[in-house]
């Protein structure tokens, strides 16, 4: 049983505040690997997931992609740290929580990308200029910073 399953038994359905890391993964194609997700059913969303007690965030991407795309990353670039009223998440359970998601870049990893647990619909590659609908509103700002850093980076 893992950390989130215990503080459940716990505090039942209440509001709590969780840290997650995501990870935005680009191939040498330029593209970004996006999962959609079984719950909420139809979101798409960067790989990732909540934080077990012990582990950094790092750890906390790595263990998640691994875990949802079976691919094991290389280095990691922080991309920023996304909270507020919008990062609201709600199980189809009824449990809510607020997420601290601390976002990350990977340009390396090995592996190919399949889908590796029950969280995840599909996974696919799209080039940044064709995201598909339903991507969720928090990704959209992490999206938003990954762009805008390569774009200065271009530059």
């Amino acid at each position: 049983m893992g950390y989130i399953d215990e503080l459940r038994r716990l505090v039942g359905h209440r509001r709590v505040i969780l840290c997650g890391s995501s990870v935005v993964i680009q191939n040498e194609k330029g593209q970004l690997l996006l999962q959609q997700r079984t719950d909420p059913a139809g979101r798409w969303c960067f790989p990732g997931g909540l934080m077990e007690l012990g582990e950094s965030t790092e750890d906390t991407a790595c263990r998640e992609v691994l875990e949802e795309t079976a691919l094991r990353l290389g280095s990691l670039e922080l991309i920023g740290v996304y909270s507020g009223p919008e990062s609201l998440c709600r199980a189809k359970n009824g449990d809510e929580w607020y997420v601290v998601n601390v976002a990350y870049a990977a340009r390396s990893f090995s592996g190919e990308a399949r889908i590796n647990d029950g969280e995840s619909a599909a996974l696919e590659w799209f080039a940044p200029e064709e995201i598909p609908e339903g991507l969720a509103d928090t990704h959209k700002r992490i999206l938003a910073d990954f762009l805008h850093r390569q774009r200065e980076k271009n530059s």
